[in-house]
């Protein structure tokens, strides 16, 4: 394939990601600790995965997204849960069975 043409195939495939879409997602973790989510606010961009990692002794957890009726199985000490944001906007989460927990992710476009 001549060099040209690659460019044209690599460029029609960006293309077709769409605007604002990131052509290279990024992965964020948010650590689980003392019943707190740090960080508490995190900023990414679309298309980014958040990782939510469980490093309480004892105690299951869950990320409950509030205003979108949408909540993560509860997870026990050592496990994760992940989400992908594919859309801008804030996302505040609690934690299902311990409200006190709050977090927010903020995704740019």
């Amino acid at each position: 394939m001549r060099a040209n043409s690659r460019c044209a195939t690599l460029l029609a495939g960006a293309l077709m990601i769409g605007p604002g879409a990131s052509v290279f997602a990024a992965e964020h973790q948010v650590v689980i600790e003392k019943y707190a989510f740090a960080p508490v606010e995190l900023r990414i961009k679309r298309g980014d995965t958040v990782t939510w990692l469980n490093n309480e002794k004892r105690v299951s957890h869950s990320v409950l997204m509030l205003g979108r009726n949408e909540e993560s199985e509860r997870f026990f000490p050592g496990e994760k849960w992940s989400r992908t944001f594919p859309d801008a906007g804030r996302y505040e989460y609690r934690c299902g069975p311990h409200p006190e927990m709050l977090g927010v992710v903020i995704v740019d476009e």
